[in-house]
């Protein structure tokens, strides 16, 4: 199994740097932040921020998306 040993260590080339996840529902907000890990079905963020109508709020803690939900991830750092 040493053949398969570099997928253990690949990672998406978007974790660890500055995103802003879109989500499918119109009345859900952007949420931007460091894209920390992409496991399974989730992603999560630190750092976040809530970004209604360009307005920063910052978010407590860590936010755990899931997949499903997203639109599209852009990267912005």
């Amino acid at each position: 199994m040493a053949y398969l040993g570099w997928l253990f260590w690949w990672r998406p080339p978007y974790v660890l740097r500055s995103v802003i996840v879109n989500f499918r529902d119109d009345h859900v907000p952007a949420i931007g932040g460091v894209l920390w890990a992409s496991r399974g079905p989730f992603l999560t963020l630190k750092q976040a921020m809530l970004d209604p109508a360009n307005r920063k709020v910052p978010i407590d803690g860590d936010v755990v998306i899931e997949r499903a939900r997203l639109a599209f991830v852009q990267v912005v750092g």
